[in-house]
């Protein structure tokens, strides 16, 4: 069977995987070259400039927030513009029609969004029924009752590190602490740490669009396996219901509400926003608290600013750093007319370092009182589900660190993510 997408499942021929390298190599030349050029859109998505977005972003905000791209996408950086566009129903994640915005039109996988991840790609009213469907086991009310699991994995994680000594914060911390979580969120009864942690790490990086053949088969590989496993856990809370996210979800899927397929999407796309980014907030968090002085000794000495290191974090170098919007109508946008069906690029970490709604806005501080709230979590109609989760995780986690290792220091390189949309050190060396 041919792979259809690069994230669907089967095998493909010689012949479609060198039309598909073909087709990556043009397009990620292409882009190179206008980056190469000045372009700053095209930047974003290339080496060495996506390593430091923040330099493009201030160049962004500079020319009055709206860049024009030849890619055949714009982005907005102030904090204005971005807050417009997300809370303007005018603009959508689709185009006006309903359609995806980047399937090719004669048929090709389509190269930038590989991986149906439910509620991202939807609109209204697909997306408030689904979401109106998950939204009772994200209330902030139901939530705290995962702050004493989420303590209790934070616990043994920090025994383990350090009985060692030195460690590494992403793979013995970060990553961990959310997969558990997430994992007894949606009802999975054991959970191989290293498999879901691979699935994660895959559809994340789906995000981005496809790097390469190899990368395909791996989006491939892990779609057809995350099927597999939720299909059966639909199966088994069927039988066995229980207080879970899936549990409850197979009873709308009963109910005729939802569909199989959009339930088993809906599942991936929580454990996507379940782990990758929050592994990335704790990252990013103790990367801004070690690299910024009297930082990590402030939070050591008093561990309930966690809350605060984790808003200002969010703000000053959020996981997730941008999304994409299209316009459904002719509108207009920073003083440029925008056509129906155009795109543009919500860049939400450029608008947390906007002078004009952050004070000082290159400076970490953890005691920052916020009085313009950040966009980390995008906004209107897509505001983050997963919000509040994520800060209880990512509280959590600093405040224990913080409590059981106030002389955290840093041991080596930090080494980053070489992404475009979620933003988090890969490794991270550490000692107690």
């Amino acid at each position: 069977m041919a792979l259809r997408s690069p994230g669907s499942p089967g095998p493909t021929s010689l012949g479609e995987d060198l039309a598909l390298g073909g087709r990556i190599t043009a397009m990620r030349l292409g882009g190179l070259a206008l980056a190469l050029r000045g372009d700053p859109v095209a930047r974003l998505m290339h080496k060495p400039w996506r390593l430091d977005p923040y330099p493009t972003y201030a160049a962004i905000r500079a020319t009055g927030g709206l860049a024009r791209s030849r890619v055949g996408i714009s982005a907005v950086g102030t904090h204005a513009l971005c807050e417009q566009v997300l809370r303007d129903r005018r603009f959508g994640v689709r185009l006006a029609d309903g359609r995806p915005p980047f399937a090719p039109a004669d048929g090709e996988p389509s190269l930038l969004e590989p991986v149906d991840l439910s509620l991202l790609g939807l609109d209204p009213p697909d997306h408030s029924r689904l979401r109106r469907l998950a939204q009772p086991t994200f209330a902030p009310r139901r939530l705290e009752q995962y702050r004493g699991v989420a303590e209790e994995i934070t616990a043994g994680l920090l025994d383990d590190a350090a009985a060692r000594g030195r460690f590494d914060l992403v793979a013995d911390l970060a990553a961990p602490l959310p997969i558990t979580v997430i994992a007894r969120l949606l009802g999975i009864p054991s959970v191989d740490a290293d498999r879901f942690a691979r699935w994660g790490r895959a559809l994340g990086t789906s995000l981005d669009g496809v790097r390469s053949v190899a990368h395909a088969h791996e989006l491939a590989r892990t779609t057809a396996e995350a099927r597999v496993l939720f299909t059966e856990l639909v199966e088994r809370r069927r039988a066995d219901p229980g207080e879970d996210v899936v549990s409850q979800l197979v009873g709308a899927l009963d109910a005729g509400q939802m569909s199989l397929d959009e339930l088993v999407t809906l599942a991936q796309l929580l454990l996507v926003a379940g782990f990758e980014t929050t592994t990335n907030l704790v990252g990013n968090a103790v990367r801004a608290l070690q690299s910024t002085p009297g930082q990590w000794e402030a939070l050591a000495a008093d561990p309930s600013l966690a809350p605060g290191a984790v808003e200002e974090t969010l703000r000053y170098d959020p996981p997730v750093q941008l999304t994409a919007r299209i316009a459904h109508e002719d509108t207009e946008l920073g003083g440029v007319e925008f056509r129906r069906n155009w795109g543009v690029l919500v860049l939400v970490a450029a608008a947390g370092r906007d002078p004009e709604a952050h004070p000082d806005p290159d400076r970490f501080d953890l005691r920052r009182v916020q009085t313009t709230p950040h966009l980390a979590f995008s906004g209107g109609a897509h505001y983050c589900l997963g919000a509040a989760l994520a800060r209880l995780e990512g509280e959590v986690a600093l405040r224990m660190l913080a409590q059981r290792m106030p002389g955290l220091r840093t041991t080596g390189r930090v080494v980053g993510k070489t992404a475009t949309i979620l933003r988090g050190p890969r490794r991270f060396p550490v000692a107690a």
